[in-house]
């Protein structure tokens, strides 16, 4: 296989005219080449972590619905990360059922071929419980867990998305507290540990994960989930929408796009756009584009063309330059053989001619039958013509230039002698000369022609000449009106042609009607059976209606296929001339497909070879880089979702459902975004953009970014495990497996978070909140102590 340098990004973030034939020529294009399946192979050992722990050390568990994160409460990082996908399949060699979680499942492509992940698509909820217990066997094994009675004997912290089903978490604990026999479970929301993390008391939590993207209002600390809202956007549903936008472009593309393969593209190429608009409209000018242009290429193999090394090249050139000498020496020795026959047949004639003139007629008649001759005239005109070829021959050999011969003067004798003095035969030779005699005029008459055809250019090329001299601007006008007209004429044509497929049109009923009235002279009567006889085609200008029929009223073939040459000569005076007309104003320039905004769109600003497999293999990246992440602030426009922005729900938030204006302007100063998908180059200046648009001006605005997106849900999680008998702390809000068995399992604690006394009706009231287009729909646990 053969793949194009690897160019890698170390930012952060996501993402980083003139036509061609005005442009310098362009340096090479920076390639990006396609990932392969992520399989990580064999990992070290973490499972020391087991024994540095204790019965109170919790297993925190980042459960998202893209990365499943581990570790214990103790460390800075999780130790693992793997997607939450398992592949199973039966080895029919080793008779039995073989498993590979996470990364492994990349393995190879029987198990990637049977790959199922734990969450529903496009959702963060559970939905296959075999694969999700398939992954905490994983991470429990991974992380060295040995407990009693193969439990895990650690108590365990887990994330959850907002608005979780009770099914699912009943689900959970089942497992955890049945299969692994966890001492003690506790849940919490992914974002918010986040925002705790993040030293967050009031503000508004943006969180933009894989699945969707939330928005949770917190005041003093407290999440308020009655004004949560929800956009069902994420990383996931903007790269299945990279991934059809390539496949609509590249509907014959040769190699094949999975969804990790979009979703790195989505990682790395795309960026918010501050501008959506303005930008879009001169995103594919030339001016610029081998920047905005990405350039992916896919594994393609390319045709090898062995090369011959300098000897192996000398030798076939001295073989056919031998091979050369022979055929020159053949051909020389077979022309020298011709023209010893054609002098030998000249001697054997000039003979025949002298012994002629020594003999009666009827003798000569003899003679000339023999040789296959009519008469003496024949005779005399083979042999000036084998005198001819034969110093033809003889200056060809010796190198010279022939030098032509001026033409003899004819002359025709017979045709000033009467008919009644001439014999059968000098009838016959006199009609032949008066024959030869018109073809000579009419040579004559053509060569006058044509002398006076060359005058006359050249009298119009120095009028030409002459005018271009006195008034330039003036002749350049002239040439670029008949231009002008020429191009109008041209497009004239192929309208109608186009009009002509088109049975409804003007044209084509024109044309029916035309073929209607051909049968009558009088188009307006009736023709009668019996009647006049039809005498079509007995004139020759009959068979011209055909001509009107084919190409339409007012048109000429011969002119239709001397326009072409006409306009290239008009082009190429004015580019001779005319300073402001330069080869990209050529209409064949213009047409050019390779300099159109088609190709700058599907194959860039450089040119495509269909031949090479290595441009086959490529996919470009232009508009895709910010059509993508402009979902999330135009869903409906751009996806045909049918919700409002983000933008426009964060507005809807902040100045509808806020309890007073200073709890609104705590939460301004402290907007908080967090998750992967806002890791966009360019994201977090956007949203300050467009939400100071719809605030008030006297508020005051302040974005801010995690320090981690991606890690800090699970570094808050496991600080939050840390603080142990704090109060709101992990000790305090997680439920022991004896309360479960006792009180169900839908039974959990409600955190009482610190700095802030909430009421018994709080306390008892777990709220679930769905943001489903623009109505937020609220339901409550059925037992929360």
């Amino acid at each position: 296989m053969t793949i194009a340098s690897i160019t890698t990004r170390d930012d952060t973030t996501y993402g980083g005219g003139t036509p061609p034939g005005q442009r310098t020529a362009a340096p090479p294009p920076r390639i990006w080449n396609a990932k392969d399946p992520p399989f990580r192979g064999l990992q070290p050992s973490i499972s020391d972590g087991y024994q540095q722990s204790s019965g109170e050390t919790a297993i925190v568990i980042d459960n998202g619905a893209n990365l499943t994160r581990a570790g214990w409460s103790f460390d800075k990082t999780p130790r693992l990360s793997i997607p939450p996908i398992v592949a199973r399949y039966r080895d029919r060699k080793l008779n039995r059922t073989c498993s590979y979680v996470g990364y492994d499942a990349y393995a190879d492509a029987t198990t990637r071929g049977q790959l199922k992940s734990a969450f529903e698509p496009g959702s963060s909820i559970v939905g296959n419980w075999d694969v999700m217990e398939g992954i905490l066997d994983y991470v429990f094994v991974t992380l060295g867990v040995d407990g009693a009675d193969g439990g895990v004997g650690r108590p365990i912290v887990m994330t959850e998305p907002i608005a979780n089903l009770g099914y699912s978490r009943k689900t959970m604990n089942e497992i955890l507290f049945d299969c692994y026999s966890a001492p003690a479970v506790a849940y919490g929301i992914d974002s918010l540990f986040s925002y705790k993390y993040n030293n967050g008391q009031n503000g508004l939590v943006v969180s933009s994960s894989h699945t969707s993207t939330h928005l949770i209002p917190v005041l003093e600390s407290k999440p308020m989930m009655p004004n949560a809202a929800r956009l069902n956007w994420g990383g996931h549903q903007s790269a299945e929408y990279l991934l059809k936008l390539l496949r609509l472009k590249y509907p014959n593309f040769a190699g094949k796009i999975t969804e990790t393969q979009a979703e790195d593209m989505v990682r790395e190429h795309c960026y918010v756009s501050q501008n959506y608009e303005v930008e879009l409209s001169s995103y594919l000018d030339w001016t610029g584009l081998e920047d905005r242009d990405h350039v992916i290429q896919y594994p393609f193999t390319e045709h090898v063309v062995v090369e011959k090394s300098e000897e192996e090249l000398a030798r076939i050139a001295e073989r056919k330059r031998e091979s050369g000498r022979r055929l020159q020496e053949q051909a020389a020795k077979m022309r020298l053989e011709k023209l010893v026959r054609k002098e030998q047949e000249l001697e054997y004639y000039k003979e025949l001619q002298q012994k002629l003139t020594t003999e009666t007629k009827k003798e000569q008649k003899r003679l000339l039958d023999i040789e296959d001759f009519k008469d003496d005239t024949q005779l005399d005109k083979t042999i000036k013509e084998l005198d001819k070829s034969i110093r033809k021959a003889r200056t060809k050999d010796v190198g010279g230039v022939e030098n032509e011969e001026e033409e003899e003067e004819q002359t025709f004798p017979l045709l000033d002698v009467p008919d009644e003095e001439l014999d059968e035969a000098s009838l016959k030779q006199k009609r032949h000369q008066r024959l030869m005699k018109s073809n000579v005029e009419a040579r004559a008459r053509a060569k006058i022609e044509k002398e006076r055809q060359k005058a006359r250019i050249a009298e119009e090329e120095r009028l030409d000449e002459e005018r271009r001299t006195n008034d330039l601007d003036g002749w350049i006008a002239e040439r670029r009106a008949a231009r002008s007209a020429l191009l109008q004429k041209m497009k004239d044509r192929e309208r109608l042609k186009a009009d002509l497929g088109n049975r409804k049109s003007l044209a084509s009923q024109m044309r029916m009607k035309t073929l209607a009235n051909l049968a009558s002279d009088a188009p307006g009567k009736k023709r009668r059976r019996g009647g006049d006889d039809d005498t079509f085609g007995a004139n020759d200008d009959d068979w011209g209606v055909y001509r009107t029929v084919a190409t339409g009223e007012a048109s000429d073939d011969d002119e239709e296929e001397d326009t072409s040459a006409t306009l290239k000569s008009l082009e190429a005076q004015l580019l001779k001339h005319d300073p402001h007309f330069t080869e990209h104003s050529t209409l064949s320039a213009q047409t050019d497909w390779s300099q159109s905004l088609l190709h700058a769109f599907l194959r860039g600003p450089r040119p495509f070879d269909p031949d090479s497999a290595r441009d086959s293999h490529q996919l470009h990246l232009n508009v895709e880089r910010i059509r993508v992440p402009e979902v999330l602030f135009q869903p409906t426009s751009i996806a045909g979702l049918d919700q409002a922005g983000l933008v426009e729900i964060a507005a809807d938030v902040l100045t509808q459902r806020m309890p007073g204006p200073r709890a609104r302007s705590d939460i301004l100063k402290d907007v908080f975004l967090t998750g992967g998908n806002t890791l966009f180059q360019g994201f977090e200046e956007r949203l300050a953009r467009d939400l100071r648009a719809v605030l008030p001006v006297e508020a005051e605005l302040v974005v801010r970014r995690a320090a981690d997106a991606r890690l800090d849900a699970w570094k808050g999680a496991a600080a939050w495990a840390r603080e142990g008998q704090a109060e709101g702390g992990f000790a305090k809000a997680k439920v022991t497996r004896e309360e479960w068995a006792e009180k169900g399992g839908e039974y959990l604690k409600v955190c009482r978070f610190p700095r802030h006394n909430m009421d018994l009706a709080d306390e008892k009231m777990l709220m679930r909140v769905l943001y489903v287009g623009r109505n937020t729909i609220l339901a409550t646990h059925p037992s929360i102590e």
